[in-house]
């Protein structure tokens, strides 16, 4: 068993449509395999699951090199700057706040370690996850503009719902094992003998 079969298996049954789902965006779609994979890592690490994280890296098919990694890692990090930055532009209307520089350094937009379009293609995933309409719609943009197709953008989305989706299970994992250990009045860490017949 991989790495990421192992974290499928601890996805709660209430939430068991994310096991397949989480196979299924990965394995097939209109994106190559390194944008499908590029794409999950850098929304695991968005979500804060390094162990979803961990477990695509680990997992990731041959093709899916480390600069792949490398360039997921940076999208996540950027945009959990850019996104907050420009999501408060947004959100607070203020034409004051559109007029000022942002003055935040963003070089790895335009010196990825892979390709430009894939780079835009980690971004888009992880501002959707934010909530960054500002961002959503400049890394739309982009990618129209560098030939990436409706239907590529949109797998890239659909994929960063999954694995979103997926980080929430795994997180909510422990929550239920422990209210059904409070429940039974077992510990949810430590397994009881079992009784003597």
């Amino acid at each position: 068993m991989n790495a990421l079969e192992a974290i499928r298996a601890e996805i709660p049954e209430a939430a068991k449509d994310l096991r397949a789902n989480l196979i299924t965006v990965l394995d097939a779609g209109t994106l190559a395999p390194s944008e499908r994979w590029g794409v999950a890592i850098a929304v695991a690490l968005a979500a804060r699951s390094r162990r979803l994280a961990e477990a695509l890296v680990a997992s990731r098919p041959e093709e899916v090199t480390a600069k792949t990694v490398e360039d997921a890692v940076a999208a996540a990090a950027m945009m959990g700057m850019t996104n907050v930055f420009y999501r408060f532009r947004h959100l607070a209307g203020n034409p004051s706040y559109e007029q000022r520089p942002a003055l935040l350094r963003m070089q790895r937009l335009a010196q990825p370690a892979t390709t430009s379009a894939a780079f835009e293609l980690f971004s888009l995933a992880v501002s959707a996850v934010n909530a960054c309409e500002t961002c959503v719609r400049s890394h739309e943009a982009t990618l129209l503009d560098l030939g990436t197709s409706e239907d590529q953008i949109h797998d890239a989305v659909r994929i960063a719902s999954v694995i979103h989706g997926a980080a929430i299970a795994l997180d909510s994992t422990a929550l239920i094992r422990e209210d059904s250990s409070a429940r039974t009045g077992e510990s949810p860490h430590v397994s009881q003998p079992e009784s003597p017949q």
